[in-house]
């Protein structure tokens, strides 16, 4: 049974109706100040990033395009800082805004940096870690403001434990959130063999001769391969406002957009001239030279700046929607896609045109039905390891939840 403390106080904050009684309330603008250090003189050059509520290195092709002198605008953090990001609250409620600085770099100065005055830190990103789960920065400036800033969330009142508390409170979920964390690493890697297997039943079968095709060296001599042009075709359809918005993710393919974490922007004002994606198209992204092409068991509407694609009638039936769906996810798809679209860049779409030409296997009836057993055999077992992964997250910020209000005594 988990220990408490002997004795709690009532509070008048909605989201910590009880505190143990020895801890005290605080305004956040005692414990930490704003973040005004620039980069003047590009005295730092390692760029950080905030993802998926992790502050991590940007990578160099992340970075193309953009000139030196723009990074002189960037403010300056250093381990033990909290980065959060409070924009577009309005429109992407799904994102984890907060991160914690684990190495000296530079950031956008479009985040909100906190420099510890007289606290532990790692508690206090714990703490608005917890906050963000139950998207307590939505309601910052009346839940009606796109953004925020440190003059806004410094009103907000926080729990005080006694400074050796914090550094307990946490060193004991620093040390429980790596082991959480280790398993969730394991339920991925099962995840990714098993996406590595699919990538080769998708363009292989043991024991045929082998197709001598350019680009499909593996493919088996019984299958075909026709120009893209000649088995898809290009969906134009608009003027449907009233459908559910969209979103193409490179790791979940198409999903309604209340369901993704990621951050995306939501159109405003008038969504006649977003593109209609009905169940079983395949939406060509803005990102597809990176990840592939987006399958969609959903309807709704799409920016009009992706192609939305659909297997004519001769080819539209389930086994041939199963194999494209993964086809278009593997690495010598990809290869492929870029081979064909050289010159595409970040930002850069790609259309129709580049498309349509490409060779795409065409397996045959025999071959497809095997392999759409063994995708199904596989996509079960994916649908096990994410739900176990799902719930490891779900028992990591209950317990942090627990914590970090005084539910639970760990010091």
């Amino acid at each position: 049974m988990r220990a408490s403390y002997p004795t709690y106080k009532s509070t008048s904050i909605p989201w910590l109706p009880e505190m143990p009684e020895h801890w005290d309330l605080i305004g956040l603008n005692l414990l930490f100040r704003d973040n005004k250090n620039k980069n003047k003189g590009m005295v730092e050059s390692l760029i950080l990033s905030l993802s998926y509520g992790n502050i991590i290195r940007k990578q160099k092709e992340e970075n193309y395009g953009l000139i030196p002198e723009s990074f002189e605008t960037y403010q300056i953090v250093e381990p033990g800082y909290i980065v959060l990001r409070l924009t577009d609250l309005q429109n992407d409620k799904r994102s984890l805004r907060v991160g914690y600085v684990k190495e000296k770099g530079i950031i956008t100065s479009a985040y909100t940096g906190l420099i510890p005055n007289r606290a532990d830190s790692r508690y206090y990103y714990y703490l608005l870690h917890y906050l963000d789960i139950r998207k307590h920065f939505y309601s910052l400036g009346g839940g009606v403001r796109q953004s925020s800033d440190y003059n806004e969330i410094k009103k907000t009142k926080v729990p005080l434990p006694p400074h050796p508390e914090q550094t307990v409170i946490a060193n004991y979920l620093d040390a429980k959130t790596e082991q959480i964390n280790r398993f969730i690493e394991k339920k991925e890697k099962l995840i990714r063999s098993l996406r590595e297997k699919i990538d080769v039943i998708v363009q292989s079968v043991e024991g045929e001769p082998l197709n001598e095709s350019k680009f499909w060296p593996t493919i088996p001599q019984s299958w075909r391969i026709e120009k893209a042009k000649r088995i898809f075709s290009e969906i134009k359809i608009k003027n449907q406002p009233t459908e559910p918005l969209l979103a193409a993710t490179q790791d979940r393919g198409v999903l309604p957009k209340d369901l993704c974490t990621e951050n995306f922007v939501s159109p405003s004002g008038d969504l006649s001239g977003l593109k209609l994606v009905c169940e079983d198209d395949y939406v060509i992204s803005l990102r597809s030279f990176q990840g592939g092409i987006e399958y969609s068991p959903y309807r709704g509407i799409i920016s009009p700046a992706y192609t939305i694609i659909r297997l004519k009638e001769d080819y539209n039936n389930p086994l041939l929607i199963q194999y494209y769906k993964y086809l278009f996810k593997t690495p010598q798809f990809i290869s492929l896609l870029n081979t064909a679209i050289t010159g595409i860049r970040d930002g850069k779409n790609v259309n129709w045109v580049d498309f349509a030409e490409l060779p795409l296997p065409i397996p045959s009836v025999e071959h497809l039905k095997l392999m759409v057993e063994d995708f199904n055999r596989y996509e079960k077992l994916v649908i096990v390891f994410e739900k176990e992964k799902r719930k490891l997250e779900e028992f990591k910020n209950s317990l942090i939840a627990e914590v970090v209000t005084g539910k639970i005594k760990v010091a």
